[in-house]
């Protein structure tokens, strides 16, 4: 079974989280970035300003429909987990991850849909321990990647 991990960001508005993003995504070892909705992606020197040359090294695609592109990877037997506090939501700490995974970040103010959820295997949360609600989105991305990656 392929150990591998890909990252779907989904409208995320920020060019300058894409380009985190994608220099973290570069910095676990990711084997495949899917930028999907209204992400933006390259080339734009917003996103090259923070990816630090990362945009090249690493392999992406855009897909305009994240239905689309979930459905391509589960028929490829792609586990999908969100990172998204809700009901369902179990702490990243205690996830246990089963490869080829995907891990699915979304747009920065309203996270991901309930009928996006609706679509994925498991939803993991990062807790929070100020006033703050959330991470930034490639924060976020990041500290679930590192853990991820750590169980390979």
């Amino acid at each position: 079974m392929s150990k591998d991990l890909y990252i779907i960001a989904h409208n995320i508005r920020s060019l300058y989280n894409i380009g985190t993003i994608f220099r973290t995504s570069d910095a676990i070892g990711v084997k495949e970035l899917f930028l999907t909705g209204y992400s933006g992606h390259p080339p734009r020197k917003e996103i090259s300003k923070v990816a630090l040359g990362a945009e090249e090294s690493i392999e992406w695609k855009h897909y305009k429909s994240l239905n689309y592109l979930l459905k391509k990877l589960k028929k490829n037997k792609v586990k999908i987990i969100a990172l998204e506090t809700n009901k369902n939501s179990i702490n990243y700490l205690k996830f246990k991850p089963k490869f080829p995974l995907a891990l699915i970040v979304g747009n920065e103010v309203r996270g991901l849909s309930s009928s996006i959820l609706k679509n994925v295997d498991q939803t993991i949360f990062i807790p929070m321990n100020g006033i703050k609600e959330s991470l930034n989105v490639g924060i976020a991305m990041g500290v679930a990647g590192y853990y991820i990656i750590s169980k390979k």
